[in-house]
C-alpha cells in the first residue's frame, strides 16, 4: 500500500514539475520609509503579490522547474495614505543562464518610480486578461509579461512578441484607471505604455533581432567558440545604431544601457585593439551616460 502511495506521489510530483509556473520570482517589499506602517498589512501585501507572481500561469507553455525564469521584484513603499493608497517605486530585474557554462546574463534591470496602488488587508489579487480593474494587479501582470517576453526573445527570434503584446494590452486597458505611469507618449520619463509600445511597434524589429543574435548566437556560442561568439555580439550591437537613428529617445536604449553595457564592455575587452576602439566609439554614441564603463575599452 505504501509503495503504491509513493508511486502515485512520484507521478504527481512529476506532473506538477512539468506544469510549473513560468516565474521563479524573488519579491522584496521595503516599507522602512513609512515608520507608521501596519506590519500586518505590509506582510499581507507581500504575500499576495508573491502569490500572484509565482502561482499565476502566465502562458500556455510548459515549463519544468529548472526552466523557470529567475527574476527579482523590489518594491519600496514611499507613502501610505489613510485610505490605504500607496505610492511606491518598483525595480524589476531578470536573468538567464548562458548555454553550457556557469555564467548568468542579465536581461532586465528596470526602475519604475510611477507606482501607485490601493490595497486592503485580505484583498485577493486576481488577474484576468479580459479586464483590468485593479492597478496593483495590472502593474504586476504587466511586468510579468515584460520579463517573460525578454526571456523568450533571447532564445528565439521574436519569441517574446506574444508576451509583449499582452503587456501592451494591459497598458491599453489601464488607461481607464487614470493613474500615473500609464500615460501614452509621456516624453523623457517613459511610461509603461511607452515601453510596451516600443516593444511591439514595427520600427523595433532591429532591436528584437539584436536581442536574439546577442544572446542565442553570441553568448550561447561562446563556450564552443569564444571568438565567434564575441564577433556576433559586436555585430549585433551595431544593429542598435538603426534604433538610435530612428528613435533616439526610445526606452529600449535605456533598457540595454542598464542591463547590458557593463557586460558588453567585458566581452569586448578581449577583442583586438582596432575592434575595441570601434566599439568604444559606438557605445559612447549610443550610451553617453555609461562612460564610466565604456572608457575601460581605451
Amino acid at each position: 500500500m505504501k509503495k503504491g502511495i509513493i508511486i502515485i506521489l512520484s507521478y504527481l510530483s512529476a506532473f506538477i514539475s512539468l506544469h510549473a509556473q513560468e516565474l521563479n520570482a524573488k519579491l522584496t517589499l521595503n516599507s522602512q520609509k513609512v515608520q507608521s506602517a501596519n506590519k500586518e498589512l505590509i506582510s499581507d501585501l507581500e504575500r499576495s503579490i508573491n502569490q500572484l507572481l509565482n502561482e499565476q500561469k502566465w502562458t500556455d507553455q510548459t515549463f519544468s522547474r529548472s526552466e523557470k525564469i529567475d527574476c527579482a521584484i523590489a518594491i519600496t513603499i514611499n507613502e501610505i495614505m489613510t485610505d490605504n493608497t500607496f505610492t511606491a517605486e518598483i525595480q524589476v530585474s531578470s536573468r538567464r543562464p548562458v548555454y553550457n557554462s556557469t555564467y548568468i546574463t542579465s536581461l532586465l534591470n528596470y526602475r519604475d518610480t510611477q507606482f501607485e496602488f490601493s490595497y486592503m488587508q485580505g484583498q485577493s489579487l486576481i488577474y484576468s486578461d479580459m479586464n483590468t480593474l485593479d492597478n496593483l494587479v495590472a502593474i504586476i501582470a504587466y511586468y510579468a509579461y515584460i520579463i517573460i517576453g525578454f526571456d523568450f526573445d533571447s532564445f528565439s527570434q521574436n519569441g517574446g512578441r506574444p508576451y509583449f503584446e499582452k503587456a501592451m494590452n494591459i497598458a491599453n486597458m489601464a488607461q481607464s484607471l487614470n493613474t500615473r505611469g500609464w500615460e501614452p507618449f509621456s516624453g523623457k520619463n517613459s511610461s509603461r505604455y511607452d515601453l510596451a509600445m516600443a516593444l511591439t511597434e514595427q520600427s523595433s524589429n532591429d532591436f528584437h533581432l539584436m536581442w536574439y543574435t546577442y544572446h542565442r548566437l553570441g553568448l550561447d556560442e561562446m563556450s564552443a567558440n569564444a571568438s565567434r561568439g564575441r564577433i556576433r555580439i559586436m555585430e549585433s550591437i551595431k544593429e542598435i545604431q538603426k534604433l538610435h537613428s530612428s528613435r533616439p529617445n526610445s526606452p529600449l536604449l535605456s533598457l540595454i544601457a542598464e542591463a547590458k553595457v557593463e557586460e558588453i564592455v567585458k566581452i569586448c575587452s578581449e577583442a583586438t585593439t582596432e575592434e575595441k576602439q570601434e566599439m568604444r566609439k559606438l557605445l559612447s554614441q549610443l550610451f553617453p551616460t555609461k562612460g564610466g564603463y565604456i572608457n575601460n575599452l581605451k
